[in-house]
């Protein structure tokens, strides 16, 4: 940077803010600085010219205002006058004004990027880099337009100088992350590709972070940064401290390079070539090597620069998975980190080893540290580390070790912190569940996880037990029997009173024949836990009782005394009151023959995967249990008969066995529902469940910024939307279900539900065919705007490889929030190889702005006064169309209140006219609509006139509807 020269220290500007630091209030300080403010207004408006040092000392002073927190209304001409000086001091305060107060709307932009492009020029590599970081500060689009085409050339330029090279990567980094439709490498690619081989440390450093963004998105065009990424990574790990002097950290060759290396060649399989992948394989090695060496110094940067390699190289070899030798090193190293007296890397050391522990090259050698990890969990003051402990635990369950996992964690949970109880209930019982070759085992781990964290037991775990006892005849008799042991404590928690009714409704005639156990012993012990339980709890009791009165003949006069009882048929709750009365009139009237066929037995549940395993995705977030479904998808799991499509309802319990079909229903009539990358459960296997609010399932995740494992998305460009994508989105404007999309190969169904400004969508694939789509993934982007106009709270990811069978039907849930009007639709990008050729289709998701609508009923005289208020021209919209469609009047009330309006009789003094009335909820602001449809049947022609208060709603309301009349 050149020396600042005399008089260049400002002496105004160190008053001021001396000044300013001297107030003894706000009120003195906001004086002081009004006063400052008015002087300066009245020097830039003066006759007198200003030379540049009193320009730059007052847009400096404006600058330090507005980081106190004023606004700053003036001043932005003198900025941009700065950038026209040849003084170095000058023109670098004028891009700084500029980078932090000037927006990307401001009408002085095109004077900044002609500046910019003066000095981009000039060839002067101080002003070149003043340009390159204003551009890379403000980072807009019109930014991005501009000069996209102008910072690659400057980049591979061979007479651009080293530091210019390494703002010009970053810069083009920024308006990539920013813009990246914009950024078209190109021609450059290779030529950018080539930095990875610069003599200058730092342009490598710089490059190879652009590197890596531009190969997440595009793999293919970069690929052969593989290979130079490899033999500059070789020339780091072999050097010597002493080679690198400038680049050393610690003793440590190129820390920050050597990151970056790894986690570029992370977006990469291994190399096919022999030769690369040896001597990668051998700087693995090599990493590993030095982490066993002593240290060179005892500081803490030492020691951190050198683990944050081996952490990033571990975190290859984990992606790669291909290398038994270096993944069991890998272990056996971060177990040396286990008992390490760092905290942090303790954590970090647990949380690699869970990946680990899904490979099959190194699952045994995890199982090592078993001890290690239990101890862990009982003695870390972190609970960060504790969690991180009990993941690993789960990680590296199998066969061998799920019966002592499941006891320590058992035992951990009567001490566990509250913030994880729930998260480890979940899992104790999908290891109950999936490891169990006992049943009776299974039953009491369940049985004794909901008596020492009964709050955290979710409805998914004890319907579970329920239905697996169910499925299972040789269990019954045992669960009945344990289930009535533990119902006798004196404490008891309503979810085993819930499991006590049912299994005992269904079941208790198992151990009627112990006197101990007899009928009428066993219906008090369950109604003397009646009166301290919640209503869905007393009812699924009451329904026990009427299954009680076909089991237990004897049992019917004592029973129908409760029934009958003003407690209950007279009941304040609608539903206890109303299974009362029917009980008690089932039980009087009905031959035994008719109440053995209505109280059958429940049959057993079809098989369907886990809700379980849904609800603990949805307790951890989208892509945080990628380790468990990696070990699911790799390793045997264990095989119970179980699972069913309900749960087990307390209505279906007892006279109907019906059941209520849930959100995520078969919509397109095909059979099976998995989840997105996932095979359907075969017949053996326990983890399958009836229980399909199985939270959202989506396409795997992207690779992040960070590292570590996620799986990559094809590399091809969403395909543009579908020409009919218009039509198909017409046909939802008034309705919520049905069939979007479909082809010789895939089906896409939709139901959806909205209230207020929310919305939840669940989309439906299904495979047509008889063959497995392969790498099925899905994309939900907003274009345009639209992002800052709807927002998609989540979608979560299930990171494995997506395989759709042939025949199956897989869900996705997407939950949505109207932040403000739109006319857009969101975009719905469908990729999948099918037969080897990729498949890559665009829909507009039907998320219009009539949704939204919350229907008003108003009177005659409040329409039309209120009719009379949105007057203003802007406010109304008025189309008159020929009809599409037949002028049937049901078919139009039909679709008028599938609009989500309300639709208002006797307000129009024309009866054949129909009006409506609605309000649009967003999260900003309600926007009131009403409606009038004038039909001519005669002219088979339409007038439809809508008024809003808001102009951009009536105008979109009326281009959605005149399509659907």
């Amino acid at each position: 940077m050149p020396a600042v020269s005399k008089g260049d220290g400002m002496r105004g500007l160190a008053v001021f803010i001396s000044d300013i630091r001297n107030c003894k209030s706000k009120e003195a300080e906001i004086k002081r600085i009004n006063k400052e403010l008015a002087n300066i207004r009245s020097k830039f408006k003066g006759d007198k010219a200003l030379d540049g040092y009193s320009k730059k000392k007052y847009v400096c002073k404006l600058l330090f205002i507005f980081l106190l927190g004023h606004d700053i209304d003036f001043g932005h001409m003198e900025a941009v006058n700065l950038l026209s000086s040849n003084k170095y001091t000058e023109k670098q305060i004028g891009y700084l004004f500029i980078s932090v107060l000037v927006n990307s709307n401001s009408e002085l932009i095109r004077l900044i990027n002609n500046a910019i492009k003066n000095d981009l020029s000039s060839r002067n590599p101080t002003f070149m880099c003043l340009a390159l970081h204003c551009i890379a500060n403000v980072g807009s689009r019109e930014m991005a337009e501009a000069f996209a085409s102008e910072i690659p050339r400057i980049l591979v330029a061979g007479d651009t100088m080293d530091s210019v090279k390494q703002s010009a990567a970053l810069c083009l980094l920024r308006l990539y992350k920013t813009s990246p439709d914009l950024v078209l490498m190109g021609e450059w690619t290779s030529r950018v590709v080539h930095l990875l081989n610069d003599q200058h440390m730092g342009v490598v450093t710089a490059a190879i972070s652009l590197i890596t963004c531009l190969s997440q998105k595009n793999p293919d065009e970069f690929k052969t940064c593989v290979s130079l990424a490899v033999s500059r990574l070789s020339r780091i790990v072999s050097s010597a401290s002493t080679d690198l002097q400038d680049y050393t950290y610690y003793f440590v060759p190129a820390p920050w390079l050597s990151c970056k290396l790894l986690r570029l060649l992370q977006c990469y399989p291994p190399p096919e070539d022999g030769a690369v992948k040896g001597r990668l394989v051998e700087c693995l090695e090599t990493i590993l090597n030095k982490a066993q060496e002593p240290p060179k110094s005892k500081k803490v940067q030492h020691s951190n620069a050198k683990n944050a390699i081996l952490f990033e190289a571990i975190s290859l070899i984990i992606h790669y998975d291909s290398e038994p030798n270096l993944l069991v090193r890998a272990c056996n190293q971060l177990g040396q980190f286990l008992q390490h007296r760092e905290t942090n890397l303790r954590y970090l050391a647990l949380e690699s080893m869970c990946t680990l522990a899904s490979s099959e090259f190194s699952h045994e050698a995890v199982k090592t540290h078993i001890e290690t990890v239990i101890n862990a969990l009982k003695t870390e003051r972190d609970v960060s580390v504790r969690q991180r402990a009990a993941d690993l635990l789960y990680a590296m369950c199998d066969r061998s070790n799920a019966k002592q996992i499941v006891a320590e964690m058992l035992s951990y949970l009567e001490t566990a912190d509250y913030s994880i109880r729930e998260e480890m209930v979940l899992k104790v019982a999908i290891l109950a569940e999936k490891y169990a070759v006992d049943y009776s085992w299974y039953v009491d781990t369940i049985l004794n996880l909901i008596r020492i964290a009964g709050d955290y037991v979710s409805e998914e775990v004890w319907y579970r037990v329920i239905q697996i006892v169910i499925n299972r005849d040789d269990v019954q008799g045992y669960a009945a029997k344990t289930v009535f042991e533990a119902l006798q404590a004196p404490a008891c928690h309503e979810n085993m009173v819930k499991v006590g009714g049912y299994i005992l409704g269904e079941f208790g005639n198992l151990i009627a024949g112990d006197p101990r156990s007899s009928p009428l012993v066993q219906f008090n012990l369950l109604h003397s836990k009646f009166h301290l339980c919640s209503v869905p709890t007393r009812a699924l009791l009451l329904s026990a009782y009427i299954k009680f009165i076909n089991l237990f003949p004897e049992t019917k006069a004592t029973i129908q005394e409760v029934l009958r009882c003003d407690s209950q048929i007279r009941n304040s709750d609608v539903e206890l009151q109303q299974r009362a009365v029917e009980y008690l009139k089932l039980s009087s009237i009905a031959s035994t023959d008719v109440l053995a066929t209505v109280l059958e037995e429940m049959p057993p549940f079809p098989e369907r995967e886990s809700s379980i395993l849904a609800k603990l995705k949805k307790k951890k977030g989208p892509g945080a249990v990628s380790v468990t479904e990696l070990e699911d998808s790799k390793r045997e799991g264990g095989e119970l008969n179980g699972g069913g499509d309900r749960g087990p309802d307390t209505a279906a319990m007892a006279a109907s066995n019906a059941s209520t079909p849930s959100p995520s229903a078969d919509l397109l009539g095909i059979r099976s529902a998995a989840p997105v990358g996932a095979a359907p459960a075969s017949a053996g296997s326990l983890l399958v469940d009836v229980f399909s609010e199985a939270g959202p399932i989506a396409p795997s995740a992207a690779v992040n910024d960070d590292g570590f494992l996620s799986s990559a998305p094809p590399s091809e460009d969403p395909a543009p939307p579908l020409s009919e994508a218009d039509e198909l989105l017409n046909k939802f404007v008034c309705k919520n279900n049905g069939v979007l999309f479909e082809n010789q190969l895939l089906q896409i169904g939709i139901k959806s539900e909205y209230r207020q400004n929310l919305g939840r969508m669940y989309l439906f694939y299904g495979n047509k065919t008889s063959v497995q789509f392969a790498s099925f993934t899905t994309t939900v982007s907003c274009p345009g705007e639209l992002q800052s106009h709807i927002l998609s709270m989540h979608l979560c990811t299930k990171p494995v490889e997506p395989l759709v069978e042939g025949g199956a039907q897989i869900q996705q849930v997407l939950n949505i929030e109207c932040l403000t009007d739109f006319s857009d639709a969101p975009l719905l990008n469908i990729k999948f190889r099918y037969g080897g050729a990729l498949q890559n289709l665009t829909l507009k998701l039907p998320v219009t702005i009539n949704k939204f609508f919350q229907p008003t009923e108003m009177t005659s005289s409040d329409f039309f006064q209120r009719w009379k208020q949105l007057s203003q021209p802007q406010q109304e919209a008025q189309k008159i169309f020929k009809a599409n469609h037949s002028m049937d009047t049901e078919v139009l009330k039909a679709k008028l209140l599938g609009l989500g309006t309300a639709l208002l009789d006797n307000v129009d003094p024309n009866p054949e006219n129909y009006v409506c009335a609605g309000v649009i909820q967003t999260k900003g602001q309600q926007v009131g609509c009403l409606l009038r449809l004038e039909p001519n049947a005669q002219a088979q022609m339409y007038r439809l006139t809508l008024r809003c208060s808001k102009d951009s709603v009536s105008r979109r309301l009326c281009e959605l509807l005149a399509e659907q009349f």
